[in-house]
């Protein structure tokens, strides 16, 4: 099913999905917006889910955990020991454990099995995320990859945007577990587009599989790896920690809007990061973590300022919305046929970076407090600009994209 032959949704822009086949990679938009979503929504319901399991709610918050658990620990082993499936099965295998195991949780009234459920939901998570990128490439030409993840990966900002309050909206109109049962609903729908319209690939040959050490060290790999996770340690930091960094400058009662004005700069950002990507990928990165920079020293120097707030923020939200593109189209034009597998490494930096920023707030926010954050978010922000500029000859090359050889 080609776009050729259906309208262009309003929300993508030509410019992005021109030529592409956007009915199937839209698939995909769908698979990560609800791998995010699943993850991020019980943090909006920890209330419902701490009295209707009679936890306190720091043991209800362990539901995002051991989900974030389950992707870190499944990526690597799972995607590797996977290489010779193909690559549909396998990707309705894991949506098929999203829908499976939200229904568990919906269903249980055991803490514990719920518990269980989450890390599962989350290893499915972390398969999916494996898959994504290499995936989504192998349906276009090469000249179209980068296109092809920024169409894929529009549903990651709109889920971080919106996850956590769409969560708590969807709580107060049905119990918790009337919202995991939307979810298993919006799964199972997924599970049925990508069977009916998404075409299969073959896996890897024995001849083909790298072996994972190999893939780790080659050139470029462990410099991409670098960039990707300080640049979102320091996002985490300070997207962890947003409501008191708001309530620090005014800002406490408009956290919603800020968020929403967030993923409305991410989105633009990727649709940005889209259009450029194949043709400029190396000084796209360096130029979104340098405009990153900027806006952590906005948001560092705004003196209490509610505009010169809401610009950071903007801003911050531009540059971060096309890293995930960006890094992705690099580690897999760097990694050739280990692409699948360097991807699973970046969903464990990725995850590692989440809980990292997590920890790593949590210690600036009780010693030095929210004030803190945008300076911590230069430091790391100018540690990956640093790490992108040495990688100039594996991992960002410049100029047009080129074929891994």
């Amino acid at each position: 099913m080609n776009i050729r032959n259906h309208k262009t949704p309003a929300s993508v822009p030509e410019a992005i999905v021109g030529g592409l086949p956007v009915w199937k990679l839209l698939a995909f938009t769908m698979a990560g917006f609800l791998a995010i979503m699943t993850e991020t929504m019980p943090a909006g319901l920890l209330p419902q889910i701490s009295q209707g399991l009679g936890v306190s709610e720091a043991l209800a918050g362990q539901l995002v955990t051991l989900y974030a658990l389950g992707s870190v620990l499944a990526a690597i082993p799972i995607i590797a020991a996977t290489r010779s499936w193909n690559r549909r099965p396998l990707l309705l295998l894991a949506i098929g454990g999203l829908l499976i195991f939200n229904s568990v949780t919906a269903l249980s009234a055991h803490y514990g099995l719920i518990l269980v459920a989450r890390f599962v939901a989350g290893m499915a998570a972390g398969v999916i995320w494996g898959l994504l990128a290499g995936y989504a490439r192998r349906m276009v030409p090469h000249r179209q990859q980068g296109r092809a993840l920024a169409v894929a990966g529009v549903g990651q900002p709109i889920a971080l945007a919106i996850g956590v309050p769409l969560g708590t909206w969807l709580g107060t109109l049905f119990d918790w577990r009337g919202v995991f049962w939307i979810m298993s609903a919006l799964s199972l729908l997924l599970f049925v587009w990508v069977r009916l319209a998404v075409p299969d690939f073959a896996g890897q040959s024995a001849r083909q599989r790298v072996p994972i050490r190999r893939i780790f060290l080659m050139p470029g790999i462990r410099p991409i790896l670098l960039a990707l996770f300080v640049w979102i340690l320091a996002h985490n930091i300070l997207y962890t920690y947003i409501a008191p960094f708001l309530a620090s400058v005014g800002l406490g009662h408009r956290v919603d809007a800020v968020l929403l004005l967030f993923g409305a700069a991410s989105i633009m950002g990727i649709w940005i990061t889209g259009v450029l990507v194949d043709r400029w990928l190396r000084a796209l990165t360096l130029l979104s973590l340098a405009v990153f920079t900027v806006a952590a020293l906005t948001l560092g120097f705004s003196g209490g300022s509610a505009l010169v707030v809401l610009l950071g923020v903007a801003t911050w939200g531009l540059t971060f919305g096309g890293a995930p593109t960006l890094l992705q189209t690099a580690l897999a034009d760097t990694a050739g046929d280990g692409a699948d597998v360097a991807q699973s490494m970046l969903v464990t930096a990725f995850n590692l970076a989440v809980a990292g920023g997590g920890a790593v707030g949590g210690v600036l926010l009780e010693r030095l407090g929210p004030a803190s954050f945008p300076w911590a978010l230069v430091v790391l922000a100018l540690l990956g600009l640093s790490v992108v500029w040495s990688a100039g000859a594996h991992g960002f090359r410049p100029g047009h994209r080129i074929a891994a050889s």
